[in-house]
């Protein structure tokens, strides 16, 4: 992968294509909460998420989502050193979920729908050849969505995570569920902002971050940043849960204890 990073369409046309997305092939979630739930996900697994990041959700109990795109593993870019196979495997062993972000990390905003349905299944091959557990949700790469893109994802997922602010509740469109990044200079501060509005309203936030290291890409984060969010999160009244275990919850299906 190049050091440069990608930049996702920003044009109008780019803008009213995401609005449109917003509009097609939803999937209601369907929320009655007592507690604010919490999901903590990492994109593109850096070496630095798979291990500092998952060793700081443990320490505190929790568990996390790796949305992996299975071509990057053992590159490097400007978030870093990408996992090995082994790294993501002992995730998966320690109760992580590990969740698909296409195989080259494509742009599912411009590419066809061949392209995008070829690729994923190239993650899920990647995936099985790699002893990974088989994934059950999504995240679009660089948050970029297309009306056709959604319509092959819904059957393969049971939710596709975007990038755009806010939280979940009743209502809220889990195959373009909304997420706040926990990255750049006020990462902790938006992050923190989001948790007391998701607190407020006993409502399901996501967030997300890529690499987790003392000097961070403009992607990522600090380890004590992250840790005073699940900190702070824990002492709010959150409870942790996977995507996929959140979608389980938001879906009526049945609730499965992560080890």
């Amino acid at each position: 992968m190049e050091d440069t990073p990608y930049s996702a369409d920003r044009s109008l046309y780019g803008k009213l294509r995401r609005r449109v997305a917003r509009m097609v092939h939803t999937r209601p979630a369907q929320l009655d909460l007592t507690r604010p739930l919490l999901t903590v996900s990492f994109d593109d697994a850096p070496t630095s998420a798979a291990g500092t990041g998952a060793a700081i959700l443990e320490k505190h109990g929790l568990r996390g989502t790796w949305f992996i795109s299975a071509g990057l593993m053992g590159q490097s870019s400007h978030l870093g050193a990408y996992a090995q196979a082994d790294e993501i495997r002992r995730l998966a062993a320690a109760g992580h979920e590990i969740a698909c972000h296409t195989h080259d990390h494509i742009d599912c905003g411009q590419s066809s729908a061949a392209t995008i349905a070829a690729d994923l299944d190239r993650n899920r091959e990647a995936f099985a050849a790699s002893g990974f557990p088989v994934a059950t949700t999504f995240a679009y790469p660089y948050g970029d969505v297309s009306p056709h893109a959604k319509s092959i994802l819904k059957n393969r997922f049971t939710a596709a995570r975007a990038l755009h602010h806010g939280q979940i509740t009743t209502g809220t469109d889990l195959n373009q569920a909304p997420a706040v990044g926990i990255e750049g200079a006020d990462g902790e501060e938006v992050a923190m902002t989001w948790l007391k509005r998701a607190a407020a309203q006993k409502a399901w936030l996501v967030l997300y971050t890529h690499d987790v290291r003392e000097q961070p890409s403009g992607w990522g984060c600090t380890p004590d940043v992250l840790d005073r969010l699940v900190s702070t999160a824990l002492e709010m009244g959150f409870e942790g849960v996977t995507f996929a275990e959140g979608v389980r919850r938001a879906t009526g299906q049945a609730i499965a204890k992560a080890a």
